[in-house]
């Protein structure tokens, strides 16, 4: 028996009672494209969520890296140029949470003009491009709810500058969702409640869009992987590059100085001997302030979200299963009687992989620190902390006109 087709599947069976036979033959072919095994890690959610042995890792300082900047440039910058070099923006959130029913890159962060956030990112990539005399391929990922709408809004601001032919986007891939009893959700009758697989799905998603091809057309060797919402972030960045290959590392992470104990980061670290990150909740109380002889936080460098990897690693382990995280979430769904509703507390599971995972998958990893003050301007609220406020301070504080 199929498992929309169970007794217990009460959304599934109102939807299917009130669609035309059309309706449902169109409904079933759509369940028969959906992978429902990611039901079956419902029962082991403890298990996968279950960590190893923490320990600190050293990271490449600041003070180092101005040291060795002449060095890790030009290794970084002749990767660049001899189009070794990819980037991959993870872009398929919307604005929600800052009042925009629109892609969250499409958020305007200017004052007296217009300055989109997508555009300070092409800005700080076009910089080192500029730099470099060479172009980066780069790689959108939007997800099916604001595909058509990020691409049309490049389309309409002409990419900002950017060659149009060295961007490409792809779709995140989405699994489906469904109640504390494993019912089937309903976006709508005719529609499963469905949701983006996580951030660890990037590069997954790109080989089943069929990019890989493209990947290896261009001979890339490194792709650098940043999220939409860090406007200050460099991307592509030849120092970045440059050290992770001067180290013999397979992959690197940008990381900030934690600016205090309890700040809400997760941390690079080690885990079972192997790299991972630490979440904020994760932590000890222990961990989180055990300090080195010089003062220090022993666990002190929190991600941003901005990782390098070699891409050749990237396609061992994109066959291999990576966990699945069950994240108990707000779901909006199609009750019985057709009603649609928005519970105000989690009422399902969603089903994430994440990229702290592909981290802890890779052999090593170099933990680069840089400036928050010129590289960490996270846009999560509208107001206070990693807000559009913070930012707009950070980004002048930088000399980014507003």
């Amino acid at each position: 028996m199929k498992i929309w087709e169970e007794e217990n599947q009460c959304y599934v069976r109102a939807a299917m009672e009130q669609n035309t036979p059309e309706e449902n033959e169109a409904l079933r072919k759509r369940f028969e494209e959906i992978d429902w095994s990611v039901f079956e890690h419902i029962e082991r959610k403890e298990t996968v969520n279950e960590r190893g042995v923490f320990a600190p890792l050293e990271a490449v300082e600041l003070d180092e890296i101005r040291a060795r900047e002449a060095e890790f440039r030009e290794i970084g910058l002749e990767e660049i140029r001899a189009g070794k070099v990819g980037a991959v923006l993870l872009a398929g959130g919307q604005g929600t949470r800052l009042g925009l029913d629109r892609p969250k890159g499409t958020l305007n962060i200017g004052i007296d003009r217009e300055l989109y956030l997508f555009e300070q990112l092409i800005r700080n990539l076009t910089d080192v491009t500029d730099e470099a005399g060479a172009y980066v391929p780069l790689y959108v990922m939007t997800s099916n709810i604001n595909h058509d709408d990020t691409k049309a809004f490049f389309e309409e601001h002409g990419y900002f500058g950017y060659p149009k032919d060295e961007v490409k986007f792809f779709v995140q891939e989405m699994e489906p969702a469904c109640d504390y009893e494993k019912r089937i959700l309903m976006e709508s009758a005719t529609e499963p409640a469905m949701s983006p697989n996580g951030n660890g799905g990037w590069f997954g998603s790109m080989v089943n869009a069929g990019l890989l091809d493209d990947i290896h057309g261009k001979g890339l060797e490194w792709i650098n992987v940043f999220a939409v919402d860090n406007c200050l972030q460099r991307i592509a960045d030849p120092l970045f590059i440059g050290a992770t290959i001067a180290y013999g590392r397979q992959s690197g992470a940008k990381v900030v100085r934690k600016a205090a104990p309890d700040e809400k980061v997760g941390v690079l670290c080690t885990e079972d001997g192997r790299p991972s990150i630490a979440e904020y909740y994760e932590m000890t109380t222990e961990m989180a302030t055990a300090r080195k002889e010089n003062g220090d936080l022993l666990y002190g460098f929190g991600v941003i979200l901005n990782y390098l990897f070699a891409e050749k690693k990237l396609e061992e382990i994109v066959d291999a299963q990576m966990p699945i995280h069950v994240v108990e979430k707000k779901i909006p769904y199609r009750d019985v009687d057709g009603t649609y509703v928005k519970p105000e507390a989690p009422n399902g599971y969603k089903f994430e992989t994440l990229v702290l995972d592909m981290v802890h998958m890779m052999d090593d990893c170099l933990p680069y620190e840089v400036d928050r003050a010129r590289e960490f301007a996270p846009i999560k609220n509208l107001h206070g902390v990693d807000s559009l406020d913070s930012a707009r301070e950070l980004l002048r504080g930088c000399g980014v006109e507003l």
